[in-house]
This record gives C-alpha cells, sequence and structure tokens, in this order.
C-alpha cells in the first residue's frame, strides 16, 4: 500500500490513533467501495506499515462501538462470502515470494471485520501517474515497466491463479520506478456475483467478456489478465482504455493500434497489445511469456522477468502475541461466520500471523529439548600416533548423541464441541472440554490429522493436513 491519495476524507473510516496492540493508525491513504486503507506506525519494530480493512460500503457500516453492523440482514450472506474472500486473498498474498507484489505481514480478525497489515510502499499509483505526467509515457518506459509486472503475473498464474482486477489504480509506482502489483478482485468479485451486481463490480474497459459471463470461472484463465494488462497498456497510449467488452461483443467498435500507429510506438507493440484485447479468449496469447514473445522483448527484458521471479522481499514483519483474548476472535467468528461455515463444513486456515496462544484452552504440545546432532558432537577423537611411541593411546568413547527436537506447534486449533463429546486425534482420545464459546482449543505441529468427535453411538470426523503458522477452526461432520 502507498501514502497516495493521503488524507482524504472516508466514510466509516476508524479514527486516528486507533490502536490494533502495536499497530497505530495514523490516517486513511485510501478508500473504495469494499475496502479502507489506512498508513500505520508499528510501535513494535519502530516503522510505517499500511493496514488494508475489509469494508464494504453497500453492506454495512460502522457503529458507534466501531465494530461494523450490516445495513440489513438480507446482506448477511453477501457479506459472510466476500469476508471469506477478503481472508483468502491475506493467505494467497502471504503465500507469494516476489518483489512486484503486494506483501501481506498480518492479518487478523476484530471491529466484526478482517485487517491485513501490508508493506507501506512509496510512490503513486499508474493512473495517478499518467495523468499528471503524460510526457513520461514513450516505448522505452512501457519497456521498463513491464518486465517486473509480468514476473508477478506470472507467479500468480503458475500456481494456478488470476488476480482478475489488473488495471491503473492497482499498480503501484514506488520512488524508484519499480512497479507493485496491488489488491486482487476476488473480494469485489464475490460480492458481484451474490448480489447480481457483476457488472458494477466490474472496471469498465479492463474486463474482458468471459468476467461477464453467468458461467465465467470455466472460461476464465491467464488470458483473463492479459486483456486487463492489454487494456492497461492501451490507456498509457492512448489515454483512454478500450470499449467496453460486452458492447464489443454486440458491436466491436474496437480501432487496432496497429491501424492507428500512435506517433513514437512500435508495430511489434501495437500489435501485442491489440492480440491481448481479442474479443474471444482464444484468440488472445494464452501466457504472460506468449505475450511477451509478441512484443519482441529482447533478452535483457526477459532476463530482467527471470531476476525479478527469483528476488526476496525485505524483511518481514515479526508477529507478536496480541493482547486480546481468543474470546473476542471467535466471538466474531462465531457472530459472522460460524453458520455458514459450519452449514458447510467448511475448514478455514487464517494463516497470517493471527497468534493466538495466550488465548488457548490447553497446553502446548510436550516436545524433546536439546541442541541439533552435528557431525562436530557426533565426531570421535582419535590422537594421532607417533613411530616412536609404545603405548597407544586408545579413542576417546563417542560423544553421547541427543535426540532432535520435536516439531514445535504451530497451529492453534478450535473445535467446534459439546459438553459430554468424546475427543479422538488420529485414533489416541483427547481430554477436551468446550469453553463457554463453544470451542475447545489445542496446539499440534505441522502433519496430518483425523479427528473424530463421538457422542452417543454418532461419530463425526474431518481430516486436516497442518503446513505452516496460523489458526485453524474445524466443525467435524457426521
Amino acid at each position: 500500500m502507498s501514502e497516495h491519495d493521503n488524507n482524504r476524507t472516508v466514510p466509516n473510516a476508524l479514527p486516528p490513533g486507533y490502536r490494533f496492540n502495536e499497530f497505530e493508525i495514523k490516517d486513511v491513504i485510501g478508500g473504495g467501495g469494499f475496502g479502507i486503507v489506512y498508513r500505520a506506525w508499528d510501535h513494535q519494530l519502530e516503522r510505517t506499515i499500511a493496514i488494508k480493512e475489509f469494508m464494504p460500503a453497500s453492506l454495512a457500516v460502522r457503529g458507534a462501538d466501531l465494530n461494523l453492523v450490516l445495513r440489513s440482514e438480507r446482506f448477511s450472506k453477501t457479506f459472510h462470502a466476500g469476508l471469506n474472500s477478503f481472508i483468502q486473498e491475506a493467505r494467497l498474498l502471504a503465500r507469494f515470494n516476489h518483489p512486484n507484489l503486494l506483501h501481506v505481514l498480518r492479518f487478523w480478525v476484530q471491529n466484526d471485520t478482517a485487517y491485513m497489515g501490508t508493506v507501506f510502499y512509496s510512490g503513486t499509483t499508474l493512473s495517478r501517474l499518467a495523468a499528471a505526467r503524460p510526457d513520461l509515457i514513450n516505448e522505452a518506459w512501457i519497456r521498463r515497466l513491464l518486465p517486473p509486472l509480468f514476473g508477478a503475473i506470472n507467479t500468480i498464474h503458475r500456481e494456478g491463479y488470476l488476480h482478475r482486477d489488473i488495471s491503473l489504480d492497482n499498480i503501484q509506482l514506488q520512488d524508484n520506478w519499480v512497479p507493485v502489483l496491488l489488491d486482487f478482485g476476488s473480494a469485489r468479485q464475490t460480492i458481484g456475483n451474490l448480489s447480481d451486481e457483476s457488472e458494477t463490480m466490474l472496471r469498465p474497459g479492463f474486463a474482458p467478456i468471459e468476467q461477464y459471463s453467468d458461467n465465467n470461472e470455466s472460461e476464465q484463465g491467464p488470458w483473463t489478465d492479459i486483456y486487463a494488462l492489454g487494456a492497461v497498456l492501451h490507456t498509457l497510449i492512448v489515454g483512454s482504455p478500450p470499449p467496453v467488452s460486452v458492447v464489443r461483443s454486440i458491436e466491436d467498435n474496437y480501432r487496432p493500434l496497429s491501424e492507428l500507429r500512435p506517433a513514437g510506438f512500435s508495430l511489434p507493440l501495437l500489435h501485442a497489445i491489440d492480440k491481448a484485447l481479442a474479443l474471444n479468449p482464444v484468440d488472445r496469447p494464452q501466457s504472460i511469456d506468449a505475450f511477451a514473445a509478441l512484443m519482441e522483448l529482447s533478452a535483457a527484458e526477459l532476463n530482467d522477468i527471470l531476476n525479478a521471479e527469483s528476488e526476496k522481499p525485505g524483511t518481514m514483519l515479526v508477529a507478536v502475541e496480541p493482547e486480546e483474548s481468543a474470546t473476542t476472535v471467535t466471538a466474531l467468528l462465531k457472530r459472522y461466520m460460524w453458520p455458514g461455515l459450519a452449514a458447510a463444513g467448511v475448514v478455514l486456515g487464517i494463516i497470517v500471523g493471527v497468534l493466538l496462544g495466550s488465548g488457548s484452552d490447553a497446553p502446548p504440545v510436550a516436545t524433546t529439548s536439546g541442541p541439533p546432532i552435528t557431525d562436530q558432537t557426533l565426531a570421535t577423537v582419535v590422537p594421532p600416533v607417533q613411530a616412536a611411541e609404545i603405548n597407544v593411546t586408545p579413542p576417546k568413547p563417542p560423544a553421547p548423541q541427543r535426540t532432535a527436537p520435536a516439531p514445535e506447534p504451530v497451529a492453534q486449533i478450535y473445535i467446534k464441541l459439546q459438553h459430554g463429546e468424546d475427543v479422538a486425534l488420529n485414533g489416541s482420545p483427547q481430554v477436551l472440554e468446550p469453553a463457554p464459546n463453544g470451542f475447545a482449543s489445542l496446539q499440534l505441529p505441522p502433519g496430518e490429522y483425523d479427528f473424530a468427535i463421538s457422542n452417543n453411538g454418532q461419530i463425526r470426523q474431518q481430516k486436516i493436513r497442518i503446513e505452516r503458522k496460523g489458526v485453524w477452526l474445524i466443525n467435524p461432520q457426521g
């Protein structure tokens, strides 16, 4: 996130000085229909970060106690779905390790909504730069901009995901001119699908025809993001986006850039943009690599893409224990999310820095202490034997081997449980009692686990795999 749009007035924003434990809000730096972005100070690490809050203004308002309140109960399903998409987006962004993708540092729930803490990026958005300094935009400038963006988008596609909301507003140009690709379009699209307002949720001119389709999931692919990126380049070159794809499907009035031939831009670049903006998905480049090839990127520019994909981000934010208890978090999830999750039997892993160890109802799993085994500790020391010696010095006995430490617990597990129900973990009985909030908890190291809950002969089971730090809510089903 960045400092653009600083000090603007955004309805429903939290006030300056509000604290999330070590994070103190300084001001609002952005706001839209789905969220609010704040500049905040991290008192723990003494640095500025950005905090994004899930705040769909059409569905909820902020109450006097600063919690979000639905405008109507009929918005409940849509709000919950959008909130879940926001959570999944935070999880996804935290997985990626790319210098040109928004880097999530931490995630938490509070005020009946969710937040993600991210790196604070300097500079401004591509849309504001293009409006303020159109004289900067030429082919050389665009070719310097594209390799890091291609690398970021390729990283998303190779993991099997799509961005779905590439636009000039979602590309941040830092003070050193290095671009960062910002928010995904997951919450926007989810809310649009459930509220029958898909068209109003999409960016006119940047969304391809398949994003307007009722069967959009099956028709979308890397070519979907390539269309949006082509629209970004079209806007940079001619000053306006291409015609809306739905209108084009009725009467295609798009004028190819290769025919317009704007001054200062090569035919390969213009032809590649035209191909990216093909109305039919099969006529577009099917991958970022194919798109780059159409542009005839030089070997040096292609190497820039590869190098960008291999770079590592800066220092990660060190997660610390929240001051609030686990009851606060589970109360939120029970109030807003649990009815939908329980009905579907969904496992929700919130993995970005929501450390609730201090609120655990069960002690951590015991571990065996001791330093790791090294070659030095296991080596047998035998002094050299001199030729004139008669007595041979016997070797020292081997140093005692030490057991490697067992894996540390990384996951806080909350199980929906009733009094009197018996819990077995991988076949081993567990002594667990639900807290007043209806959850029992325990901590587990990485691994695969099979939970079985029995009550009056009825058994509910659920399997989970823990691979990283986080919080899991589970509700085994019969």
